[in-house]
């Protein structure tokens, strides 16, 4: 598989085009929740950028939960179907994520910096450069799907 990587630059420019979106989207975000490792720096970034706090874990209706890629899509349906079910009102959580694989993922997030339709590995600039083309943590569990 191929490899792409990433500079800090295509990075602020997927920021950028995020926000914008977003903003556009309209709605009153009360917090950002990233998604634990590839979407705390994007969260990060975007929580600056808009001057929207980032959460540990107090969702509500209004928690924009972001991710760096949907690629799978396993990791936000996952996320989303546990908060939807651990919380006794409704959430309808929004997702934002820097790269979004349609052709791929089984899960579509509601807003996406650009779609990536290349089976490209994608290497954010905060990865190491000998990363391997499944998730490290999937590895060393001994889970590759």
């Amino acid at each position: 598989m191929n490899k792409h990587y990433l500079t800090w630059n295509d990075i602020d420019i997927l920021v950028e085009n995020l926000c914008k979106k977003i903003k556009k989207y309209n709605v009153p975000f009360e917090n950002i929740l990233g998604v634990p490792r590839g979407g705390l720096i994007p969260a990060v970034m975007v929580s600056h950028n808009l001057g929207i706090p980032l959460t540990k874990g107090d969702i509500t209706p209004y928690t924009l939960v972001i991710d760096d890629i949907c690629d799978s899509g396993k990791t936000l349906e996952k996320l989303v179907n546990r908060y939807q079910t651990e919380f006794s009102f409704p959430l309808n959580l929004k997702t934002a994520v820097l790269h979004y694989k349609p052709h791929t993922s089984v899960f579509e997030p509601t807003l996406w910096a650009k779609q990536w339709s290349s089976n490209d590995w994608i290497i954010y600039p905060w990865e190491r450069k000998d990363s391997e083309a499944v998730q490290d943590y999937k590895v060393k569990v001994g889970k590759t799907n």
